[in-house]
């Protein structure tokens, strides 16, 4: 009998816990399989339920349609506040020192108003002596005339020649020039005298002066400045292709830098006959009243007035500004959302201008910013489907 084998009831006993774990096994395998099987019945039976149910709505909108209205056409444009017509003043005298200035910059004067005085001292005494002179050639002429008289009296009696005769007519006639020079000369140095005291040509306002006491006047120099009749005018810079819309006599409106002044109304007068080669821009004159609204030398923006338009409007917040372009949301038939790319025109308010869509679709009225190309909404109810409800249904999340 070998020592080293275990007891045969020890070999027993080893089996039968071998047998006993490897049912346990077993039954838990199937209890495993069971189980298994029963949770994907239960899977199956309830998926025909989850696909009976409906996708959930991302908003509850308002809808509203385009509507058609008449706007008043306007083209907007920038330009200078310059004068109707500003007139140069300056002196005719040369060599002469002015003595007096009576107006400044701003002053309102009338035609003829006396603006300044030239020293007159030398032509006051040139002109006593050019009357000195007419004086001695009248004297002379008398004379001549009347020796002239007597020699042709005599002529026809043999008494003097006929070259003594003609010697005294031309003595008449050197005294006659001789006078009609001196009176020449009184009429120039009026002239001059006259001169020394500058005018106003027409009535307006003062708009620049140089003029100063005590310096030596040029003959064509610039002394003041002046705006004829307060007469100012918009020039307005306008493109090539907007030219063309605009006529004599439209009404434009030019805006004033002043918050606390309201717009200046004025008339068309003339459209340039040519366009700046460098800039492409054409003039447009524009006739102002007398403000104070704007001032000379202003650089104002402002519209013209081109009549009424129709124009296919919408809400501002209707419009969805992404990417630098403008979309709307169309609602089909099965309340699922489709993102439309528009152009954009006019504005006026909270109303925009839309230029490429149909009359006729359903739009969103707001909250496009939380909407996505083909989600669903729900449309509210008894909401009036028009672009200027004063009040809009805010959208709302489902």
């Amino acid at each position: 009998m070998n020592h080293s084998e275990p007891p045969v009831h020890q070999r027993f006993s080893r089996k039968h816990w071998l047998i006993l774990a490897t049912l346990i096994l077993v039954i838990l395998a199937l209890i495993w399989f069971w189980q298994s099987k029963g949770k994907k019945t239960e899977k199956t039976v309830s998926q025909p339920k989850s696909a009976s149910t409906q996708p959930k709505a991302a908003l509850t909108v308002t809808v509203i349609q385009p509507e058609r209205q008449n706007w008043q056409q306007k083209l907007t444009a920038n330009g200078n506040i310059a004068a109707w017509q500003e007139v140069v003043i300056g002196s005719e005298l040369s060599g002469q020192r002015i003595t007096k200035v009576y107006v400044n910059v701003g002053d309102q004067v009338k035609r003829g108003q006396v603006l300044a005085e030239i020293n007159s001292d030398s032509i006051r005494a040139e002109l006593a002596t050019a009357k000195a002179n007419y004086k001695e050639a009248q004297a002379v002429l008398n004379d001549a005339v009347i020796n002239n008289q007597r020699i042709q009296q005599l002529r026809n009696t043999g008494a003097i020649s006929a070259q003594e005769a003609t010697q005294y007519q031309t003595s008449q006639s050197t005294a006659q020039a001789r006078l009609e020079a001196s009176d020449a000369q009184i009429k120039s140095n009026e002239l001059r005298l006259a001169q020394t005291r500058v005018v106003a040509p027409d009535n307006g306002v003062i708009s620049a002066r140089s003029a100063t006491v005590g310096s030596l006047a040029q003959t064509g120099q610039e002394l003041f400045r002046l705006i004829r009749d307060h007469r100012l005018e918009w020039r307005a810079e306008v493109t090539t292709t907007d030219l063309y819309k605009l006529k004599q006599g439209m009404t434009a409106k030019i805006i004033s830098p002043d918050p606390n002044q309201n717009a200046v109304t004025g008339t068309v007068r003339m459209i340039a006959p040519v366009i700046d080669p460098q800039t492409r821009y054409g003039l447009v004159y524009v006739d102002l009243p007398l403000t104070q609204a704007v001032r000379m030398g202003m650089f104002v923006k402002g519209e013209f007035e081109l009549g009424e338009q129709s124009a296919l409007t919408i809400p501002q917040s209707a419009l969805l500004l992404r990417d630098g372009f403008s979309y709307v949301f169309i609602v089909q038939q099965n309340n699922r959302v489709k993102q439309q790319k528009v152009s954009v025109g006019r504005r006026q308010n909270d109303l925009v201008e839309i230029l490429d869509l149909p009359e006729n679709v359903k739009l969103v009225a707001s909250g496009t910013g939380f909407l996505a190309d083909g989600d669903l909404v729900k449309v509210a109810a008894n909401i009036p489907e028009t672009p200027l409800s004063k009040q809009l249904a805010p959208h709302q999340e489902n």
